[in-house]
């Protein structure tokens, strides 16, 4: 399928960001977190409406028994104290810009960024409007790294795989999916790892 993404010329009133994220679910956090602890610019937006407000987590590795909107607090304060920014809006629009992708808020701001995550759920809105086009199964296909067909355009979570959502299936994709950007930024494979702190450090 062709890209449907329209270029827009260059203004100077933008925001610029290495990568935006769109969701703010379980995959769209997991990204912006690997992300922003590597000192990426991140900006991740939605309004928290997530459908884990309505989950109760009894399988998530890590977790007992949480409840969906604990996590999401939880998930939300952390990504936030790793340095990405979180906006309580929804976006409008996708468009190609000279250097990656635009994308406008409901209320007229612009912001552009090299690479773009979407994590929109069952109802990938904003996917369908650039171009992706669901496969028979209901599904946006992507990449082992979650990549689209639309080069720097990611997407995770339940859009890839509707009808096998789990939590924790969706923040591996967002992982994957920040790895994969790490990685072709730095040109060879990069792994987030870091070492517990030495005794009495």
């Amino acid at each position: 399928m062709a890209c449907m993404l329209s270029e827009i010329s260059e203004r100077e009133d933008v925001v610029m960001a290495d990568t935006i994220i769109i969701g703010d679910g379980p995959g769209g956090l997991s990204a912006a977190l690997f992300l922003a602890r590597a000192d990426q610019d991140v900006f991740v937006f939605e309004q928290d409406k997530t459908a884990m407000h309505w989950a109760q987590l009894n399988n998530y590795l890590g977790f007992v028994s949480t409840h969906g909107a604990e996590f999401q607090k939880f998930s939300r304060e952390q990504v936030g104290a790793a340095g990405a920014t979180i906006r309580d809006e929804q976006i409008s629009t996708i468009e190609k810009a000279r250097e990656g992708f635009a994308v406008t808020t409901e209320a007229g701001d612009r912001l552009e960024c090299r690479h773009l995550i979407l994590s929109e759920g069952e109802k990938p809105r904003l996917a369908q409007t650039i171009g992706l086009v669901k496969n028979a199964d209901g599904a946006i296909p992507v990449d082992e790294n979650s990549r689209s067909d639309i080069p720097d355009v990611y997407v995770v979570g339940r859009s890839t795989r509707p009808g096998r959502s789990q939590a924790i299936i969706s923040a591996g994709d967002g992982a994957a999916a920040a790895i994969d950007i790490l990685s072709r930024i730095a040109g060879k494979a990069v792994c987030d790892w870091d070492s517990p702190p030495s005794d009495g450090n």
